[in-house]
């Protein structure tokens, strides 16, 4: 009986985990904060506020990631730099290619909605990023 209890559960949790589909994928695009980076080793490290945001830019499957740093008038202030990325299925995941004059990476997309998204890298350790929300202060 509690082996029978224990494969449903296991079961039940095998169907319940998050599949990325590729119409998802344009989600991506716009900003994003980090909010948490989970290890393999079991630590995590929480950011309750974070002075630069993600920008990312997406189109047919390519694009480019960027720091920018929010203004409290609502722009940004950002620099030249930015990680251009390729996405690439992989059986039923996807898969952001970074590739710069310094190295190439992969990050595997775990999660994509429209107020967050989360990837792991090749060590296992997870990021999981919400949608950023600018702060406008007005005199």
């Amino acid at each position: 009986m509690k082996q029978s209890a224990f494969l449903f559960l296991m079961f039940l949790f095998l169907s319940c985990e998050n599949t990325v589909e590729e119409d998802d994928l344009t989600l991506l695009n716009g900003y994003w904060e980090i909010t948490e980076v989970q290890f393999m080793n079991g630590g995590k490290k929480e950011y309750k506020i974070s002075p630069a945001v993600d920008y990312i830019q997406l189109e047919n499957l390519k694009g480019y990631r960027k720091k920018v740093n929010p203004k409290f008038d609502g722009s940004f202030e950002t620099s030249d730099d930015a990680e251009p990325f390729v996405i690439q299925k992989d059986g039923a995941l996807f898969l952001m290619n970074y590739k710069n004059n310094l190295s190439e990476w992969k990050e595997t997309l775990i999660d994509v909605s429209e107020n967050s998204f989360s990837v792991k890298n090749a060590e296992g350790t997870l990021y999981l990023y919400k949608r950023f929300e600018p702060i406008n202060i007005e005199p």
